[in-house]
């Protein structure tokens, strides 16, 4: 399936045989302290900066209605975020994992990104379109 919405992802995590488990990790952009000239001119015009991991969270598919009810979700806590990174989990046959079964794999996302290993999930802008980074 195309994932091109973060509805396409919930209809995909949905249609799953097995019990799905939604991982969410939301990142700023920021320009890191030693960026060249020409990477501080490109960061203003919005292009390029680092990838940092602000707040994650961990959702069933049936805990979500939209990305909109996502984004008021991330809001709330108050940390400014340009990007929110995806992956799923799957549980075992009628057993749904858990948000503890999620911690571990949770952190290693974070982690990961930190580490701008991002090839693994699908990233969404603040409108829920998945976007291409690279």
């Amino acid at each position: 399936m195309d994932i091109s919405t973060f509805d396409d992802l919930l209809a995909a995590a949905r249609a799953q045989s097995q019990p799905q488990r939604l991982l969410f990790v939301f990142a700023g952009v920021e320009l890191p302290d030693d960026a060249t000239p020409a990477q501080r001119a490109a960061f203003e015009q919005g292009q390029g900066g680092a990838l940092v991991p602000q707040m994650c969270v961990d959702k069933s598919p049936d805990e979500l209605a939209s990305f909109d009810q996502l984004k008021e979700e991330a809001t709330s806590f108050g940390q400014a975020w340009g990007m929110v990174f995806a992956a799923a989990m799957s549980g075992a046959p009628g057993k749904a994992p858990t948000s503890a079964d999620a911690d571990e794999p949770l952190k290693k996302m974070v982690e990961a990104i930190r580490q701008g290993q991002i090839q693994a999930y699908i990233p969404f802008d603040p409108q829920g379109r998945a976007v291409r980074l690279g």
